[in-house]
């Protein structure tokens, strides 16, 4: 009785280790960009997005590009511009 409870108890262990340690890619959206290049209008640098696009401002295709250090401070703060689509 006492080794059936004993591997019940190193098996549970072992499933809580390896379900905790497997991580979690699904960050957000905005902790992505920060880190990676991101789309953004020449025009309008307060218009950002993870992917192509159009500025909702004035039509033209977003570009990739690094984030400036100004557009970091928007995206920190959550002043950026979104486009809808």
């Amino acid at each position: 009785m006492k080794n059936l409870f004993f591997i019940t108890a190193i098996l549970f262990s072992m499933a809580f280790v390896f379900t905790a340690c497997s991580g979690n890619s699904s960050k957000p959206k905005t902790e992505q960009l920060a880190k990676d290049e991101m789309y953004t209008c020449t025009m309008h640098n307060e218009v950002m997005s993870d992917h192509e696009g159009e500025c909702p401002k004035c039509g033209m295709k977003l570009v990739k590009q690094k984030m400036t250090a100004e557009q970091q401070k928007m995206m920190k703060e959550g002043t950026y511009t979104k486009p809808t689509k």
